[in-house]
């Protein structure tokens, strides 16, 4: 598995989450989570009014396209910079132009705007809830980031 070894993954780092790896893992399981949880709405909130109805899928489908711009766009800015892992790849380079330019981290953004426009759209009390746990999980991890990039790339 070439591509897992680009994007620094080794045995050692499994055996001690040096790298991040047990972050990666808490993200997949998170972002599993969150698309196999059930909807939950509150017994009395029932949207009745048809703009109402209207409005609420017109914020989540512009939601739902930022979040789709940020990852696309972030991803390409990325290039063969991009990882799983917080921590940077060896060869890699810091990038601070594009998308990187304007938000630092535009992947976790990104995902934290489609989970709130499918909670939206959806009007889940069940994906309120869990938009929050990835919205303090992607800040955790983000800070994390931020502190290796910080000793990799002091300027």
């Amino acid at each position: 598995m070439k591509i897992l070894t680009d994007w620094g993954f080794t045995r050692e780092g499994w055996r001690n989450n040096s790298r991040g790896e047990y972050l990666v893992l808490l993200q997949g399981a998170l972002l599993t989570g969150f698309v196999i949880l059930p909807v939950y709405q509150l017994p009395g909130l029932k949207i009745e009014s048809t703009q109402l109805l209207a409005l609420t899928w017109i914020v989540a489908s512009i939601l739902g396209l930022g979040a789709l711009i940020l990852i696309i766009k972030g991803l390409i800015d990325l290039g063969k910079n991009l990882t799983p892992l917080p921590y940077p790849i060896e060869n890699g380079e810091l990038i601070q132009t594009g998308i990187y330019g304007i938000v630092r981290h535009p992947l976790y953004s990104g995902l934290i705007l489609a989970a709130l426009g499918w909670t939206i759209f959806q009007m889940s009390l069940s994906h309120l809830i869990a938009t929050s746990i990835l919205l303090i999980f992607f800040d955790i991890k983000a800070n994390r980031e931020e502190t290796w990039l910080s000793e990799k790339y002091p300027a």
